[in-house]
């Protein structure tokens, strides 16, 4: 893939990451950061950003978001296409509750 193509990629998953993530704050901050995986602070920043904040944020060269497991098991369980979809669903998002919302730095 081109490295222009790749950036310009980055910065659309970058800029709808940002915008889905103000309007879930917006809609209803506690959902919200349990669904994103964030701490209060951050929910904050990003409430408050402007639509030049986020563009500029957008254009990072990496991307903002990031998947929220870093287990085999919680990989498996989302992905398993068996009967009890939903009760490996259900455990997987139990787990992921359970792990600590990101510190900002």
């Amino acid at each position: 893939m081109d490295s222009k193509l790749m950036l310009e990629e980055i910065r659309e998953v970058n800029l709808s990451y940002m915008l889905l993530a103000q309007q879930l704050l917006r809609e209803d901050k506690i959902a919200a950061m349990y669904r994103l995986g964030i701490n209060q602070d951050l929910a904050d920043i990003l409430e408050r950003l402007s639509s030049s904040q986020l563009m500029k944020m957008a254009a990072s060269n990496m991307l903002l978001c990031r998947l929220r497991f870093d287990d085999s098991l919680i990989a498996e369980m989302l992905s398993s296409h068996s009967r009890d979809q939903a009760v490996s669903h259900s455990h997987a998002t139990i787990l992921m509750a359970g792990q600590p919302a990101e510190a900002v730095a």
